[in-house]
């Protein structure tokens, strides 16, 4: 079992999301975070006075999926949160030692 944890630009959630369903996920969770990478954020203008922007919105979603999927899962991730612009995120995957659902005690790949 790995977790794929994804960080996008928050327009592409639901392109995202739509194309984890089509291959089988079955639950994301996601967070609106702020975070900068590699640009350091932007300047602005807003009422003729010039500010920094450090931290520029995104959404961070996560999944726990089986072993044999995780390619798929990536591969999708990359194609449909890519825009070919500067910001359009990360992917992280690691690995789950163990999974457990509360409600039946079911664990492993079953829990999922």
């Amino acid at each position: 079992m790995k977790l794929i944890s994804a960080v996008i630009k928050p327009f592409k959630l639901d392109d995202v999301r739509e194309a984890l369903s089509e291959i089988g996920v079955q639950g994301i969770t996601v967070t609106e975070v702020k975070g900068f990478g590699r640009q350091k954020g932007h300047t602005e203008l807003y009422r003729g006075a010039e500010y920094v922007v450090d931290f520029l919105p995104k959404v961070k979603l996560e999944a726990a999926v089986s072993d044999d999927i995780v390619d798929q899962v990536i591969e999708s991730i990359s194609k449909t949160a890519n825009t070919g612009k500067i910001g359009d995120g990360k992917i992280f995957v690691t690995s789950i030692e163990q999974a457990i659902r509360i409600r039946t005690g079911e664990t492993g790949d079953s829990a999922l």
